[in-house]
């Protein structure tokens, strides 16, 4: 029976490694080189989770975890040294620590070069961590105290493609093509809850998603855009923003998909391109909408808009919390047949 038993075990283990794609001597190592602070469950090997530990410093993690969960503790410091043997980690978690920029010792990242994502959002970090492994995907440093961008941190990193900043302290001069050089492939930026009264410079042209909700921005230059070719959703709630500092053609791209501008000061409804499907401009001044001004297309009642691949494409619209008093213009309903929800 005991035989019998050994074996079911052996068993059980070489299909948890099977499953995970891993040598037995590796799991073998990886479970018995478990942190005892931490929590590494059989069926998942590569996984390290010492979050929620009260842990002030980082323990000796196994070379084979590819994913470490290290969020809500106390740590402060990150050595050089603390992670030099796990260089197959492709995803760390860091969330809501103490670190500070002084606390990220030089070379903390340097034998980390197949890591994918890293999250240090709700720390004390001043600046964006250099240097940074090439292979990074996603970098996400929301709500820190950053001010700063250290020129050509970002240089190398080709497979960077989101970057969240939302919630620091970083300002118009912080926010240059030179600190921004080197994100050629670029798709998703978070800039919101900043310090920001200008649109940012030095935005790359492979932009997709732009955020930048919460700020102090008053006006967008003419043409702003046109360097964004691939921006498809765009946030710019809570600024600033007034008529006379947008111009009426600047959102006219062909590209965007989703324009939120709710709880601005604009007064006029600005030019919107066909293919837009969302459009928030709740909580502003305006006082009424003229279609004639903002429709993408001439309005004529007789068109047939499912033959017609040009007619606008707007599906959804909100213009609550303006001047503006039922009812809605028939001219609205006219020029936007496939609105499937108004809030005026």
């Amino acid at each position: 029976m005991a035989l019998l038993l050994n074996l079911l075990c052996v068993l059980c283990l070489v299909g948890l490694v099977s499953s995970q794609d891993m040598p037995y001597e590796e799991y073998m190592a990886q479970i018995q080189g478990c942190p005892r602070e931490c929590h590494c469950p059989p069926n998942f090997p590569r996984a390290v989770y010492c979050d929620n530990k009260g842990l002030k410093r980082i323990p000796n993690i196994p070379p084979h975890t590819w994913y470490l969960y290290l969020q809500n503790n106390l740590i402060e410091v990150l050595p050089a040294d603390a992670l030099q043997n796990a260089t197959q980690l492709r995803w760390i978690n860091l969330n809501r620590n103490k670190i500070t920029s002084e606390g990220v010792e030089q070379g903390f990242m340097n034998a980390l070069t197949q890591l994918v994502h890293l999250y240090m959002d709700d720390n004390l970090l001043s600046s964006v961590p250099s240097p940074l492994p090439a292979s990074l995907e996603h970098l996400r440093l929301s709500r820190n105290r950053i001010s700063k961008i250290p020129a050509r941190v970002f240089v190398g990193l080709d497979n960077l493609n989101l970057l969240d900043l939302q919630g620091n302290k970083l300002m118009d001069d912080a926010v240059t093509e030179v600190s921004l050089k080197g994100l050629n492939n670029l798709v998703q930026i978070n800039l919101a809850k900043n310090q920001l009264t200008n649109m940012p410079l030095g935005l790359p042209p492979t932009t997709a998603q732009l955020f930048l909700d919460g700020n102090n921005i008053e006006k967008i230059p003419a043409g702003y855009f046109k360097g964004l070719p691939r921006v498809a959703f765009l946030r710019l709630n809570h600024n600033k923003l007034g008529s006379s500092g947008v111009p009426k053609d600047v959102f006219n791209v062909s590209s965007i998909l989703d324009l939120q501008l709710s709880h601005n000061q604009l007064t006029e409804v600005p030019i919107i391109p066909a293919g837009l499907e969302h459009l928030y401009l709740d909580h502003n001044k305006i006082k009424s909408v003229s279609v004639t001004n903002y429709c993408p297309v001439p309005v004529d009642a007789s068109v047939d808009d499912s033959l017609n691949e040009n007619a606008p494409r707007l599906r959804y619209l909100r213009l609550d919390g303006n001047e503006i008093k039922p009812p809605i213009p028939r001219d609205v309903i006219l020029c936007f047949r496939l609105l499937r929800s108004i809030v005026i």
